[in-house]
């Protein structure tokens, strides 16, 4: 079954098997990037890194708008409730929660979440189960040895990885993460969106993975 993705910028992604469709990181308003609106977009599941407003984005109006559930970290699906949102599916690091598609597993990831100056519980990295493939998006993170713990027993056939640097891995740390997983297709994102973030990204070169760098509005079919 084929895989269609669809990039939406920064960290934001659109995955969907042709009957269910997961939007991951869903920010649009305020990123200088992004091609999409919030009422593009038409999911019935949005998923979660963590809570930072580069990340939590429009979810409250896109989850409204198409009745969706949210799956993220416990502290953020409260606050999804608290803004109204209906229906949330909550779990942390070393858990997964199933799906009509499959199943969104979280990972760690060394970063930090809260929203608004709320904490909103750990960061995480999610193994996406969908269309019968694996995709591992890493959310905002360090690099950390465990990353080859993850691909030994995820075995994604994608990765996606920040590669900004800053407050995330730079490239020449996303090319050891994408080696140490070992992915068929590592996708770097978290990039050039602010001028904080590098725009240069030609150090990420990987060994053995194929790197493919995609655009906003871009979508590619993988089978």
């Amino acid at each position: 079954m084929p895989l269609t993705l669809t990039y939406l910028g920064h960290s934001g992604f659109l995955f969907s098997d042709g009957k269910h469709t997961l939007v991951v990181d869903p920010f649009l308003t305020g990123n200088p990037l992004a091609k999409h609106k919030p009422h593009d977009i038409t999911c019935n599941y949005i998923a979660l890194t963590h809570a930072h407003e580069d990340h939590f984005g429009d979810t409250p109006a896109i989850a409204k708008q198409n009745n969706a559930t949210v799956i993220a970290a416990f502290e953020i699906c409260n606050l999804c409730t608290e803004l109204g949102i209906e229906k949330t599916d909550p779990g942390n690091p070393g858990g997964r929660v199933y799906t009509d598609f499959g199943y969104v597993a979280f990972t760690p990831a060394f970063h930090s979440s809260s929203y608004q100056g709320r904490y909103m519980g750990q960061p995480c990295g999610l193994v996406i189960s969908i269309a019968g493939k694996k995709i591992y998006h890493a959310g905002d993170t360090a690099l950390f040895s465990d990353m080859k713990l993850i691909g030994e027993i995820a075995k994604p056939d994608i990765a996606l990885l920040p590669v900004g640097d800053r407050f995330t891995m730079g490239p020449k740390l996303a090319t050891l993460a994408a080696e140490w997983i070992k992915p068929k297709v590592a996708i770097p994102i978290h990039y050039k969106t602010f001028p904080l973030l590098t725009d240069d990204i030609s150090e990420f070169k990987p060994k053995g993975v194929e790197v493919k760098e995609m655009q906003p509005h871009e979508t590619w079919e993988y089978e």
